[in-house]
Protein backbone atom coordinates (compact mmCIF):
# COMPACT_ATOMS: atom_id res chain seq x y z
CA UNK A 1 0.00 0.00 0.00
CA UNK A 2 2.89 2.35 0.70
CA UNK A 3 4.27 1.80 -2.80
CA UNK A 4 0.91 1.49 -4.58
CA UNK A 5 -1.70 3.57 -2.68
CA UNK A 6 -4.04 3.25 -5.69
CA UNK A 7 -4.85 -0.26 -4.46
CA UNK A 8 -7.05 1.42 -1.84
CA UNK A 9 -9.39 2.50 -4.63
CA UNK A 10 -10.13 -1.17 -5.33
CA UNK A 11 -11.61 -1.66 -1.86
CA UNK A 12 -15.34 -1.40 -1.37
CA UNK A 13 -18.48 -3.15 -2.62
CA UNK A 14 -18.88 -4.85 -5.99
CA UNK A 15 -22.03 -3.32 -7.54
CA UNK A 16 -22.57 -6.32 -9.83
CA UNK A 17 -22.34 -9.08 -7.22
CA UNK A 18 -25.94 -8.89 -6.03
CA UNK A 19 -27.27 -9.21 -9.58
CA UNK A 20 -24.97 -12.12 -10.51
CA UNK A 21 -25.86 -14.01 -7.32
CA UNK A 22 -29.58 -13.34 -7.78
CA UNK A 23 -29.39 -14.73 -11.32
CA UNK A 24 -27.70 -17.88 -10.03
CA UNK A 25 -30.29 -18.38 -7.28
CA UNK A 26 -33.21 -18.03 -9.68
CA UNK A 27 -31.50 -20.31 -12.22
CA UNK A 28 -31.38 -23.03 -9.58
CA UNK A 29 -35.02 -22.48 -8.64
CA UNK A 30 -35.94 -22.87 -12.33
CA UNK A 31 -33.81 -26.02 -12.45
CA UNK A 32 -35.78 -27.40 -9.50
CA UNK A 33 -38.91 -27.19 -11.62
CA UNK A 34 -37.22 -28.70 -14.67
CA UNK A 35 -35.79 -31.76 -12.86
CA UNK A 36 -38.92 -32.70 -10.88
CA UNK A 37 -39.92 -35.46 -13.32
CA UNK A 38 -36.47 -36.77 -14.28
CA UNK A 39 -35.24 -40.24 -13.34
CA UNK A 40 -32.88 -40.48 -10.38
CA UNK A 41 -29.80 -41.12 -12.54
CA UNK A 42 -30.38 -37.84 -14.37
CA UNK A 43 -31.05 -36.02 -11.09
CA UNK A 44 -27.55 -36.95 -9.88
CA UNK A 45 -25.98 -36.33 -13.30
CA UNK A 46 -27.32 -32.79 -13.53
CA UNK A 47 -26.58 -32.21 -9.85
CA UNK A 48 -22.89 -32.97 -10.49
CA UNK A 49 -22.52 -31.47 -13.97
CA UNK A 50 -24.61 -28.31 -13.57
CA UNK A 51 -26.42 -27.55 -10.33
CA UNK A 52 -23.52 -28.42 -8.07
CA UNK A 53 -21.23 -26.10 -10.03
CA UNK A 54 -23.65 -23.24 -9.39
CA UNK A 55 -23.96 -24.21 -5.72
CA UNK A 56 -20.20 -24.36 -5.27
CA UNK A 57 -19.94 -20.97 -6.95
CA UNK A 58 -22.60 -19.64 -4.58
CA UNK A 59 -20.61 -20.82 -1.56
CA UNK A 60 -17.73 -18.73 -2.91
CA UNK A 61 -20.08 -15.80 -3.42
CA UNK A 62 -21.02 -16.25 0.25
CA UNK A 63 -17.29 -16.14 0.99
CA UNK A 64 -17.05 -12.77 -0.74
CA UNK A 65 -20.24 -11.52 0.93
CA UNK A 66 -18.79 -12.47 4.33
CA UNK A 67 -16.21 -9.74 3.66
CA UNK A 68 -19.08 -7.24 3.16
CA UNK A 69 -18.35 -6.71 -0.53
CA UNK A 70 -21.99 -6.97 -1.64
CA UNK A 71 -23.22 -3.80 0.09
CA UNK A 72 -20.15 -2.44 1.88
CA UNK A 73 -19.02 -2.37 5.50
CA UNK A 74 -21.62 0.22 6.48
CA UNK A 75 -24.41 -2.19 5.50
CA UNK A 76 -23.19 -5.27 7.36
CA UNK A 77 -26.71 -6.55 8.09
CA UNK A 78 -27.68 -6.31 4.42
CA UNK A 79 -24.65 -8.46 3.61
CA UNK A 80 -25.69 -11.06 6.23
CA UNK A 81 -29.24 -11.31 4.87
CA UNK A 82 -28.07 -11.41 1.28
CA UNK A 83 -25.72 -14.28 2.19
CA UNK A 84 -28.77 -16.17 3.50
CA UNK A 85 -30.48 -15.52 0.16
CA UNK A 86 -27.40 -16.78 -1.72
CA UNK A 87 -27.49 -19.86 0.52
CA UNK A 88 -30.96 -20.98 -0.65
CA UNK A 89 -29.91 -23.32 -3.52
CA UNK A 90 -27.20 -24.90 -1.34
CA UNK A 91 -29.99 -26.78 0.43
CA UNK A 92 -28.49 -26.69 3.94
CA UNK A 93 -27.81 -23.64 6.16
CA UNK A 94 -24.23 -22.52 5.71
CA UNK A 95 -23.70 -18.79 5.35
CA UNK A 96 -24.02 -17.59 8.96
CA UNK A 97 -21.74 -20.30 10.36
CA UNK A 98 -19.19 -19.70 7.61
CA UNK A 99 -19.03 -16.01 8.45
CA UNK A 100 -18.49 -16.79 12.13
CA UNK A 101 -15.45 -18.98 11.49
CA UNK A 102 -13.98 -17.36 8.38
CA UNK A 103 -12.91 -14.28 10.30
CA UNK A 104 -10.60 -16.51 12.35
CA UNK A 105 -9.15 -18.05 9.18
CA UNK A 106 -7.90 -14.61 8.15
CA UNK A 107 -6.94 -13.37 11.59
CA UNK A 108 -5.23 -16.61 12.71
CA UNK A 109 -4.16 -18.31 9.45
CA UNK A 110 -2.94 -21.78 10.40
CA UNK A 111 -3.70 -21.13 14.06
CA UNK A 112 -3.94 -24.31 16.12
CA UNK A 113 -7.57 -24.72 17.35
CA UNK A 114 -8.45 -21.33 15.82
CA UNK A 115 -8.30 -21.83 12.05
CA UNK A 116 -10.79 -24.66 11.49
CA UNK A 117 -9.56 -25.13 7.92
CA UNK A 118 -6.68 -27.10 9.46
CA UNK A 119 -7.43 -30.86 9.33
CA UNK A 120 -7.50 -32.70 12.64
CA UNK A 121 -4.78 -35.10 13.77
CA UNK A 122 -7.09 -38.02 12.96
CA UNK A 123 -7.52 -36.80 9.37
CA UNK A 124 -3.78 -36.44 8.93
CA UNK A 125 -3.08 -39.87 10.46
CA UNK A 126 -5.78 -41.91 8.73
CA UNK A 127 -6.07 -40.37 5.25
CA UNK A 128 -2.46 -41.03 4.26
CA UNK A 129 -2.67 -43.42 1.27
CA UNK A 130 -3.90 -42.62 -2.25
CA UNK A 131 -7.17 -44.49 -1.76
CA UNK A 132 -7.80 -42.93 1.65
CA UNK A 133 -6.92 -39.45 0.41
CA UNK A 134 -9.38 -39.95 -2.45
CA UNK A 135 -12.03 -40.91 0.11
CA UNK A 136 -11.11 -37.82 2.15
CA UNK A 137 -11.74 -35.62 -0.89
CA UNK A 138 -15.19 -37.20 -1.36
CA UNK A 139 -15.95 -36.64 2.32
CA UNK A 140 -14.56 -33.11 2.39
CA UNK A 141 -17.99 -31.43 2.80
CA UNK A 142 -18.59 -33.59 5.88
CA UNK A 143 -15.26 -32.72 7.49
CA UNK A 144 -15.56 -29.08 6.50
CA UNK A 145 -18.94 -28.74 8.21
CA UNK A 146 -18.30 -30.89 11.30
CA UNK A 147 -14.66 -30.03 12.05
CA UNK A 148 -15.46 -26.59 13.59
CA UNK A 149 -17.79 -28.23 16.12
CA UNK A 150 -14.91 -30.39 17.34
CA UNK A 151 -11.92 -28.06 16.93
CA UNK A 152 -13.36 -24.71 18.01
CA UNK A 153 -17.02 -24.93 19.13
CA UNK A 154 -18.78 -21.58 19.40
CA UNK A 155 -22.20 -20.58 20.70
CA UNK A 156 -24.99 -20.66 18.14
CA UNK A 157 -25.84 -17.13 17.02
CA UNK A 158 -29.21 -15.57 16.27
CA UNK A 159 -28.17 -15.26 12.62
CA UNK A 160 -27.45 -18.98 12.41
CA UNK A 161 -30.94 -19.75 13.72
CA UNK A 162 -32.49 -17.39 11.17
CA UNK A 163 -30.32 -18.92 8.44
CA UNK A 164 -31.61 -22.40 9.34
CA UNK A 165 -35.26 -21.31 9.58
CA UNK A 166 -35.20 -19.59 6.20
CA UNK A 167 -33.31 -22.42 4.53
CA UNK A 168 -35.49 -25.26 5.78
CA UNK A 169 -38.64 -23.25 5.01
CA UNK A 170 -37.57 -22.89 1.38
CA UNK A 171 -36.65 -26.59 1.23
CA UNK A 172 -40.14 -27.47 2.48
CA UNK A 173 -41.80 -25.14 -0.03
CA UNK A 174 -39.84 -26.72 -2.89
CA UNK A 175 -40.81 -30.18 -1.60
CA UNK A 176 -44.47 -29.15 -1.34
CA UNK A 177 -44.53 -27.69 -4.87
CA UNK A 178 -42.43 -30.20 -6.83
CA UNK A 179 -41.65 -33.19 -4.62
CA UNK A 180 -38.47 -34.73 -3.25
CA UNK A 181 -36.33 -34.85 -6.39
CA UNK A 182 -35.61 -31.09 -6.63
CA UNK A 183 -34.56 -31.02 -2.96
CA UNK A 184 -32.22 -33.97 -3.53
CA UNK A 185 -30.93 -32.26 -6.70
CA UNK A 186 -29.89 -29.20 -4.66
CA UNK A 187 -28.35 -31.02 -1.70
CA UNK A 188 -26.65 -33.70 -3.82
CA UNK A 189 -25.13 -31.03 -6.05
CA UNK A 190 -23.70 -29.27 -3.02
CA UNK A 191 -22.22 -32.45 -1.54
CA UNK A 192 -20.85 -33.77 -4.84
CA UNK A 193 -19.32 -30.52 -6.05
CA UNK A 194 -17.80 -29.58 -2.71
CA UNK A 195 -16.19 -33.03 -2.66
CA UNK A 196 -14.37 -34.70 -5.55
CA UNK A 197 -14.85 -32.17 -8.35
CA UNK A 198 -12.47 -30.01 -10.44
CA UNK A 199 -13.72 -26.81 -8.79
CA UNK A 200 -12.95 -28.29 -5.35
CA UNK A 201 -9.29 -28.25 -6.23
CA UNK A 202 -9.21 -24.75 -4.77
CA UNK A 203 -9.64 -26.15 -1.23
CA UNK A 204 -6.31 -27.98 -1.57
CA UNK A 205 -4.60 -25.40 -3.76
CA UNK A 206 -5.03 -22.46 -1.39
CA UNK A 207 -3.01 -23.43 1.69
CA UNK A 208 -1.52 -26.92 1.33
CA UNK A 209 2.27 -26.72 1.29
CA UNK A 210 3.24 -28.08 -2.12
CA UNK A 211 6.61 -26.34 -1.76
CA UNK A 212 8.32 -26.08 1.59
CA UNK A 213 8.16 -22.54 2.95
CA UNK A 214 5.09 -21.49 0.95
CA UNK A 215 1.69 -21.93 2.60
CA UNK A 216 -0.57 -19.82 0.37
CA UNK A 217 -0.85 -20.16 -3.42
CA UNK A 218 -2.78 -18.47 -6.17
CA UNK A 219 -4.26 -19.98 -9.34
CA UNK A 220 -4.83 -17.78 -12.37
CA UNK A 221 -6.65 -20.19 -14.69
CA UNK A 222 -10.11 -20.15 -16.33
CA UNK A 223 -12.01 -21.71 -13.40
CA UNK A 224 -11.75 -18.32 -11.71
CA UNK A 225 -14.60 -17.27 -13.99
CA UNK A 226 -16.88 -19.71 -12.12
CA UNK A 227 -15.55 -19.02 -8.63
CA UNK A 228 -15.47 -15.25 -8.15
CA UNK A 229 -11.68 -15.25 -8.58
CA UNK A 230 -11.06 -17.28 -5.43
CA UNK A 231 -7.93 -18.51 -7.21
CA UNK A 232 -6.31 -15.11 -6.57
CA UNK A 233 -5.75 -16.29 -3.04
CA UNK A 234 -2.49 -14.59 -2.09
CA UNK A 235 -4.01 -11.35 -3.27
CA UNK A 236 -7.19 -12.05 -1.30
CA UNK A 237 -5.33 -12.68 1.96
CA UNK A 238 -3.33 -9.49 1.45
CA UNK A 239 -6.49 -7.45 0.78
CA UNK A 240 -9.62 -9.30 2.00
CA UNK A 241 -11.79 -6.18 1.63
CA UNK A 242 -11.22 -6.11 -2.15
CA UNK A 243 -13.97 -8.04 -4.00
CA UNK A 244 -12.97 -10.96 -6.17
CA UNK A 245 -13.74 -9.12 -9.41
CA UNK A 246 -10.94 -6.62 -8.68
CA UNK A 247 -8.24 -9.01 -7.41
CA UNK A 248 -6.68 -9.35 -10.90
CA UNK A 249 -6.05 -5.60 -10.73
CA UNK A 250 -4.10 -6.07 -7.49
CA UNK A 251 -1.80 -8.52 -9.26
CA UNK A 252 -1.46 -6.20 -12.24
CA UNK A 253 -0.65 -3.12 -10.14
CA UNK A 254 1.79 -4.85 -7.78
CA UNK A 255 3.12 -7.44 -10.22
CA UNK A 256 6.60 -7.69 -8.72
CA UNK A 257 5.09 -8.87 -5.42
CA UNK A 258 3.22 -11.80 -7.02
CA UNK A 259 4.74 -12.80 -10.36
CA UNK A 260 7.72 -14.61 -8.87
CA UNK A 261 5.79 -16.49 -6.18
CA UNK A 262 4.88 -20.15 -6.82
CA UNK A 263 1.33 -20.65 -8.02
CA UNK A 264 -0.83 -23.45 -9.41
CA UNK A 265 -1.57 -23.95 -13.10
CA UNK A 266 -4.46 -26.41 -12.72
CA UNK A 267 -6.85 -27.37 -9.93
CA UNK A 268 -7.27 -30.81 -11.53
CA UNK A 269 -3.49 -31.29 -11.33
CA UNK A 270 -3.63 -30.17 -7.70
CA UNK A 271 -6.12 -32.95 -6.90
CA UNK A 272 -4.04 -35.53 -8.81
CA UNK A 273 -0.83 -34.56 -7.03
CA UNK A 274 -2.55 -34.49 -3.64
CA UNK A 275 -3.83 -38.06 -4.08
CA UNK A 276 -0.74 -39.66 -5.61
CA UNK A 277 2.18 -37.70 -4.16
CA UNK A 278 3.30 -39.46 -0.98
CA UNK A 279 4.67 -36.21 0.43
CA UNK A 280 1.22 -34.58 0.37
CA UNK A 281 -1.81 -35.21 2.58
CA UNK A 282 -4.05 -33.60 5.19
CA UNK A 283 -0.93 -33.02 7.33
CA UNK A 284 0.55 -30.76 4.61
CA UNK A 285 -0.54 -27.58 6.34
CA UNK A 286 1.34 -25.04 8.42
CA UNK A 287 0.09 -25.06 12.00
CA UNK A 288 1.15 -22.36 14.45
CA UNK A 289 0.32 -21.15 17.92
CA UNK A 290 -1.43 -17.78 17.79
CA UNK A 291 -2.17 -15.29 20.53
CA UNK A 292 -5.79 -14.23 20.64
CA UNK A 293 -6.30 -10.71 19.38
CA UNK A 294 -8.01 -8.30 21.75
CA UNK A 295 -11.52 -7.40 20.65
CA UNK A 296 -11.95 -3.68 20.16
Amino acid sequence: LAKYPEIKTLMGPDPHLKWIVSGMVFTQLLACYLVKDLSWKWIFFWAYAFGGCINHSLTLAIHDISHNVAFGNKQARWNRWFAIFANLPVGVPYSASFKKYHIDHHRYLGGDSLDVDIPTDFEGWFFCTPLRKLLWLFLQPLFYSLRPLYVNPKAITRMEILNALVQFSIDLIIYYLWGLKPVIYLIAGTILCLGFHPISGHFIAEHYMFLKGYETYSYYGPLNWLTFNVGYHMEHHDFPSIPGCRLPMVKKIAAEYYDNLPHHQSWIRVLWDFVFDDTLGPYSRVKRLCKLAKES
